[in-house]
């Protein structure tokens, strides 16, 4: 049997034991949390949480490999097989417990069969993605700088922080640290009623960003490769920006990444669309773009 390199491969379990951990927390919030809003939430939460744990690990394995000269063809499966736990499987089931779980609470009885299929679509669109990464991956850094369609991470943190924003709008008053409001808290001090409208439309738009967001993981839309971008060398003012960005993410972590996470989905949209507005009718279409990712 051949050797592998352990620091990468256990950075990549790391991204898996997130996802299954994740995926436990959401069982648990349904089977041991009866009658206990408070524990419910909690365990939704940290649920979420875990995912974008997953994405951490997910950001710096592949890197580990290629600094350490670890790269192989096991890495690369160990780490699709990985992402589409954490990424593809989890995050359309935190949404699915969180609709029907919430959605009879505030007048949406909604399908459960269809939102199964929500869930499914995103799930097996994140699977092919995969697959198709794996016959196009190029261990080459130079190979790294952009995306063709949605990656799956990014996929993942749109679903999971449209579900934190929920958890988060529905109930404010657990916006405590030590003791005392978050700056979140305080700012939803001054709208008491929010949490109240935001329920009746809320959920059947979750239900439908599910597939459509899966679309866009198998899709041609380009997309920058944003970890690449922060790793490589760049001007004194790029790093004040990531600098006060950090802030921000530190101060309203969830309205950060809900802002970042669905911005940066809809801004590759909105790119690609004037982009080929603009393209000259002739010529390719899928090769215009050179690019791998997951």
């Amino acid at each position: 049997m051949r050797r592998v390199s352990l620091l990468p491969n256990i950075l990549t379990l790391g991204n898996a034991f997130c996802g299954l951990l994740a995926l436990a927390k959401a069982i648990d919030a349904l089977a041991f949390t009866s009658g206990d809003p408070a524990a419910f939430y909690g365990k939704l939460e940290t649920a979420c949480w875990l995912v974008f744990a997953g994405m951490v690990f997910d950001a710096v394995d592949g890197k580990v490999a290629r600094m350490t000269g670890g790269a192989s063809e096991f890495g690369a499966q160990l780490d699709s097989f990985s992402d589409a736990l954490t990424f593809g499987c989890v995050p359309p089931l935190l949404a699915k417990v969180v609709i029907e779980h919430e959605g009879p609470l505030h007048g949406y009885a909604g399908y459960p069969r269809l939102h199964f299929l929500a869930a499914a679509a995103f799930a097996l669109m994140a699977i092919l993605r995969l697959a198709r990464f794996n016959l196009e991956n190029d261990p080459e850094d130079k190979a790294h700088q952009s995306f063709k369609g949605l990656p799956t991470p990014a996929a993942a943190g749109a679903v999971v922080s449209m579900i934190l924003f929920y958890l988060t709008m529905t109930r404010p008053e657990f916006q405590i640290d030590e003791g005392r409001p978050t700056p979140l808290g305080q700012a939803l001090a001054f709208f008491p009623n929010i949490h109240v409208d935001l329920p009746a439309w809320y959920l059947p738009i979750l239900a439908l960003s599910m597939p459509l967001i899966g679309f866009l993981m198998v899709s041609r839309v380009p997309y920058a490769h944003v970890a690449s971008r922060l790793t490589k060398r760049g001007s004194f003012f790029a790093l004040v920006w990531v600098v006060f960005a950090a802030f921000v993410l530190f101060a309203a972590p969830v309205p950060a990444l809900f802002l970042a996470f669905n911005g940066f989905l809809l801004w590759g949209v909105v790119k690609w669309v004037f982009t080929r507005h603009k393209r000259p009718s002739v010529g390719p279409s899928d090769d215009t773009f050179t690019t791998t990712a997951r």
